[in-house]
């Protein structure tokens, strides 16, 4: 049962705390800020007559976390300085947030240890159930809830249970549709089992984009309409477009995937045509890739996306040839809670009130029966998660475009472990942060590392090989056109330093490499570790027992600051700040 909205409001307490609604039709927004007390974070009046509810990238963390968002985020060419590519003090400025709020801890790295000391975790399913119940409440038989993906994957038991702890779980929170970008790194056939067994008549699991790659049948169901307060629904499912370069093809072979903007135009203007009063889209483009596709293609009202984990305050309203699109991007681990009300008018949107609502434990109750489901799929192994490993001195974090400081632990212990000339790491995005003088134990290390293809892995490159690796992935990250920004972050590096610029293209950013002090030699072969490897290779040694070994011979690690290379290009730009 949902508690009443008073006994809900009067279990909220803490500090001072600020929260923004973002409102405005067609032609704009604006944004008022509202200080006077924190169950304000949450009381947020209904509005209009259909209400979508979004989240994203929740990584499978079942429980509260702490988790940092990034000092770098650099926007180039026409992204350069607009949002999603904002951090700190800039990003607070744009949207007119209050410093020092409990709404600017939840959106920037600023002073992040002692703010999360003083506010608390993060997410955890149980509160983000009591949050998504008295929404609801609060908006009877109007409601949607949307995912974007990334939702079975990125912990201990997620991997342990392939991925069935976070579809109870979906199924327990009201999860109504969604789409998929690492839940097909179980494989076709246990994604397919998933959507037949135990997503079928809860959850719809949506896609455009994915094809059969022989005779190009659509895999999923590309979108399904929904009666939402008698007003008619779509939502289109957009997975995440570079599955097979991103991770192994060799898990989904039979798959084709791609943005196919044509066939969003045809999927729009047949819901259209069947009567759809609102058309959302279910991205997991990443945020860039939403925008560009929102002026390409007319007819779409919304555009709620994940992927690349940005925590947008207000909506970005694009223009394109039918009108204008807004598009959301809901952040990760848990962490955040779109509400999006529509107000529906003479079968159209009409206006629109938005808030990205923190999900802070300590000021939301947990719910009784999401938190039973939880003890219940961890119990079996709780006492491996807990094993403590260390104990970190510093501030152990992986999100931002080089390395974090996890990441920076766990290049460390391969380059030590593997007796390496230099180490990689992949440039992912999700992982929780730990705070000085935690321990890490083992689910911790699986935050980090908990993916289907984590074998440890030490090749032998030549100094040419390895600058063409570093060459693509920077132009993945740092191409001036969305459309070929194949995902993830720059990988992170240990034993060698480099210098990117910003401002040259494909072949030319990577500068001025160096390993062990000399320049890297284009001939010369080095010992290179390093582990996700997208390619088929036989079973070995998973990264997690290198670090976990590493850290349990070391018993306390002191990581400060993480390496970033050199980056000439980036002076003034608001997506950059040094720490």
């Amino acid at each position: 049962m949902s508690l009443s909205r008073r006994e809900f409001l009067q279990l909220l307490a803490m500090g001072a705390a600020a929260g923004l609604v973002f409102e405005g039709g067609p032609i704009g927004r604006k944004a008022h800020a509202n200080t006077r007390n924190p169950e304000n974070l949450y009381d947020v009046p209904p509005f209009g007559n259909v209400t979508l509810l979004h989240m994203s990238d929740s990584h499978a963390q079942l429980i509260p976390t702490y988790y940092r968002e990034p000092n770098i985020n650099i926007g180039v060419a026409a992204s350069r300085g607009k949002p999603p590519h904002l951090v700190g003090e800039a990003l607070l400025k744009h949207f007119g947030i209050k410093p020092g709020s409990i709404e600017a801890h939840a959106l920037t790295y600023i002073n992040f240890e002692d703010a999360a000391r003083r506010y608390g975790k993060i997410g955890g399913y149980a509160h983000i159930a009591t949050l998504v119940k008295n929404l609801r409440a609060s908006r009877p038989d109007r409601s949607l809830l949307l995912d974007s993906g990334d939702t079975w994957q990125g912990s201990a038991t997620a991997l342990w249970t392939k991925g069935q702890d976070m579809v109870d779980a979906q199924k327990l929170l009201g999860v109504d549709v969604m789409t998929g970008h690492w839940e097909f790194t179980y494989g076709a056939e246990r994604v397919k089992e998933i959507i037949e067994k135990d997503l079928k008549g809860h959850i719809n699991f949506v896609a455009q984009n994915v094809t059969d790659a022989t005779w190009g049948e659509l895999i999923f169901k590309p979108y399904v309409i929904r009666e939402v307060n008698k007003v008619p629904v779509a939502i289109i499912g957009q997975a995440f477009p570079y599955t097979p370069i991103a991770n192994p093809r060799y898990m989904f072979e039979d798959w084709s995937f791609g943005i196919n903007d044509d066939r969003m135009q045809k999927m729009v203007d047949e819901v259209r045509g069947k009567g759809a009063q609102v058309v959302a889209v279910l991205s997991h483009n990443g945020m860039d890739v939403d925008l560009k596709m929102a002026s390409r293609v007319r007819g779409i009202d919304v555009i709620v996306g994940g992927h690349t984990h940005d925590a947008m305050p207000a909506p970005s309203l694009v223009n394109n040839p039918g009108g204008k699109t807004l598009v959301i991007n809901s952040g990760a681990n848990g962490k955040f809670l779109s509400l999006l009300d529509l107000d529906v008018k003479n079968g159209k949107v009409a206006d629109y009130r938005f808030k990205l609502l923190p999900v802070f434990a300590n000021l939301l109750p947990a719910d009784a029966d999401m938190s039973a489901h939880i003890e219940k799929v961890r119990a079996p192994y709780a006492a491996k998660l807990a094993e403590k490993l260390a104990v970190t001195e510093g501030l152990l974090y992986r999100r931002g475009n080089f390395n974090g400081t996890f990441d920076q632990l766990i290049v460390e212990a391969l380059l030590a472990v593997q007796g390496a000339d230099m180490a990689f790491s992949p440039g992912f995005r999700w992982g929780t942060t730990l705070l000085p003088g935690d321990a890490i134990t083992m689910e911790h290390l699986m935050d980090q590392t908990a993916i289907t293809y984590a074998t440890a892995t030490v090749n032998h490159l030549t100094g040419e090989q390895i600058k063409v690796v570093l060459e693509d992935i920077a132009d993945n990250l740092f191409h001036p056109d969305p459309y070929y920004q194949q995902g993830g972050d720059m990988v992170r590096v240990g034993g060698l330093q480099y210098t990117l610029d910003l401002n040259k293209l494909h072949g030319k950013r990577i500068q001025n490499a160096v390993v062990k002090g000399k320049p890297l030699d284009p001939a010369k072969k080095y010992k290179v570790a390093g582990w996700a490897s997208v390619q088929p290779i036989e079973p070995g040694t998973p990264v997690w027992d290198v670090v976990a070994d590493y850290l349990r011979s070391k018993k306390t690690v002191s990581i400060q600051r993480p390496y970033t290379p050199k980056i000439k290009g980036v002076s003034g730009n608001p997506g950059y700040t040094a720490v």
